[in-house]
């Protein structure tokens, strides 16, 4: 029913008048999608023999003004890019990109324009001319398999909260494919087993429903009652830089009374090296999987039409998918824990430090293009968009606003002086590199912080420039930077007690002590200092060398261990790294910095991140 609606209305015409928001008595068109439609008598209408319900059509009417108004964004789009058609699409001048956009609306990235200029420059290359428009560029959308409840009333669906663990949904639901009367119509009522991180207090909203592979999965929406932090007003912020192994790096700022941004030496880590050197094996196991499956259904459907199928390539091809369908969910799983272990990392450190706000660089616009295939591959696969909607989530549960800042400049400035830096791989070697970044005003330090403190500066200096769009996205849009200055350290104990060891080589070593409390571990003799055991077997000629007892490879019954192998020390421990401790055991070859600092609030260490 949505597609038949989509159909008869996809069309340049009907998507203008959606868009003008306006229906034909003057008056403006409802928020609702369905509802819209119904004021345009767009309304969505049963098959020929097959009885259904208003809220049934309701649901069919929602999913296609949702499929339509994002049709009117694309319209948009396509009709400006058409209008200021340059020569050269993918190397415009400055001239050509200010004509654009002027005639494009507010807030659209460059990610959109250069996937619609390329797929205007695939017509053009097939067709030799420029489309008329959306609907002449692709065709009507499909519809997914999916039933929103949440357009029906309590007719249609009803959800009960029994206890905290478990929601039950009533839904009237057709018995059949193909109803024809309101007999076929029943009420089914499922459980759903909440899981641990919904409280019990919440409100549970109408869900979705979404059959498929023989399981119907439901999409639960809870709703909790919050309040939107403020946007600015802010006196300490986290700035926070992507990288490609250091997944976030980031710095604390203050904004003090006089205008000034003053950062702490301390970076903030958060590197998952391990963790993505796992997934390019995966995803290069993906890929050859995916290879393999390739040839196999070409081998498969190159045979003639008289010849049989083998069984032995098609077992093989079920296998491949199979195997393929696992690593592409092992990836999948990994990515989200990854993200959201590294979200909840950062919003704790937020908390500990006292801040109020975390400025993050805004990356939508980043395309991984110019480097090599590994690192291309890298970029593609990054998940910065799940630890983005990660970070707003957690951050609002703790009331700290997340706002995005340009991301020009951030690692080519000099937080200090506002000069070019130059790059290089260490701070011994003036090699061009990547990791470590110089100034004439000397400023060394590792770049990604340097990128940081800038960003933690720009968002701080610009905060009553701050923006919400109709999401509820924060966003600083044009920015002006301004020179950070760092805050003095205060000396360590290890700094102010106790007499420096001299390490100098001119002179003879120095006799060393040991502490009269530290023993050597006690170690078992040797062989040969173990005297012979009495009754040693009579014929034995000489003596047989230091070494380990001769065992039998498969002995009758329990045999000792020889005394020389048994461990004379504590047993070793596997790698542990302590400052990885994150979503209470993430993995292993996670390292990031351990929160020490105490809450502004409470006082205490952050419980979900806490060092034992």
């Amino acid at each position: 029913m949505a597609d038949e609606v989509i159909a008869a209305h996809w069309s340049d015409g009907d998507r203008a008048v959606l868009a003008g928001g306006v229906g034909a008595d003057g008056r403006r068109l409802p928020a609702s999608g369905w509802m819209a439609l119904r004021r345009l008598g767009w309304g969505a209408v049963s098959p020929a023999g097959v009885v259904v319900s208003d809220r049934v059509r309701r649901i069919a009417e929602e999913e296609a003004a949702r499929a339509l108004r994002l049709g009117c964004h694309r319209r948009a789009v396509v009709a400006a890019l058409l209008a200021t058609w340059p020569a050269d699409p993918f190397a415009r001048t400055e001239g050509e990109w200010s004509a654009l956009r002027a005639v494009l609306s507010e807030g659209c990235d460059n990610a959109t324009i250069r996937n619609r200029t390329r797929q205007i420059a695939g017509y053009i290359g097939r067709h030799a001319r420029l489309p008329a428009g959306l609907c002449e560029l692709e065709g009507p959308p499909a519809v997914a398999r999916q039933v929103s409840l949440a357009a029906a009333d309590r007719q249609q669906v009803v959800v009960d909260r029994v206890d905290g663990r478990m929601v039950r949904v009533w839904s009237q639901l057709p018995v059949c494919a193909a109803p024809v009367s309101y007999r076929d119509w029943v009420w089914h009522a499922f459980d759903v087993v909440l899981p641990a991180i919904v409280p019990a207090w919440v409100k549970v909203c109408t869900p979705t429903l979404r059959p498929g592979d023989g399981k119907v999965r439901v999409d639960l929406p809870w709703q909790t009652p919050h309040t939107p932090p403020p946007l600015d007003g802010h006196t300490r912020a986290l700035g926070v830089d992507w990288g490609v192994n250091t997944l976030l790096t980031a710095t604390v700022a203050d904004l003090d009374r006089d205008g000034c941004v003053a950062v702490r030496g301390r970076p903030l880590r958060f590197d998952a090296t391990g963790v993505s050197a796992k997934l390019v094996r995966l995803r290069r196991h993906r890929e050859h999987l995916k290879t393999k499956a390739d040839h196999v259904t070409w081998l498969r459907d190159g045979r003639p039409a008289d010849v049989p199928a083998d069984p032995a390539l098609t077992g093989k091809l079920v296998r491949l998918e199979a195997e393929h369908t696992a690593v592409c969910a092992r990836i999948r799983h990994l990515n989200k824990a990854l993200a959201w272990s590294a979200a909840r990392w950062l919003v704790d450190h937020a908390t500990a430090v006292g801040a109020t706000v975390i400025y993050v660089e805004n990356l939508a616009t980043l395309e991984a293009g110019g480097g090599s295939r590994s690192l291309n591959r890298r970029l593609s696969g990054a998940v910065r968009g799940a630890v983005f909607t990660a970070i707003a989530h957690l951050a609002a549960k703790a009331g700290i606003a997340v706002v995005t800042v340009p991301a020009r400049g951030t690692s080519s400035g000099c937080p200090r002086c506002g000069r070019a830096i130059k790059h290089v791989k260490t701070p011994e070697r003036s090699a061009a590199g990547y990791r470590w970044a110089t100034c004439s005003c000397g400023l060394s330090m590792d770049r990604d912080h340097a990128a940081s403190q800038r960003i933690a500066a720009r968002g701080l200096a610009n905060q009553t420039k701050t923006l919400r769009d109709r999401n509820g996205n924060a966003a600083i849009r044009t920015a002006t930077d301004t020179p950070v200055r760092h805050r003095a350290r205060r000396p360590t104990r290890a700094a102010t007690v106790g007499p420096q060891r001299d390490r100098r080589k001119t002179l003879p070593t120095p006799k060393q002590t040991r502490p009269a409390t530290v023993k050597a571990s006690r170690l078992l003799p040797l062989r040969r200092q173990v005297p012979a055991p009495a009754g040693s077997p009579p014929g034995s000629a000489g003596k047989r060398p230091a070494g380990r007892t001769p065992q039998e490879t498969n002995p009758p019954g329990p045999v000792r261990q020889v005394p020389h192998t048994i461990s004379t020390t504590t047993q070793r421990h596997p790698h542990r790294v302590r400052g990885a401790v994150l979503g209470r055991g993430f993995h292993r070859h996670v390292h990031a910095t351990p929160i020490t600092d105490r809450d502004a609030r409470t006082g205490e260490t952050s419980a979900s991140l806490r060092i034992t």
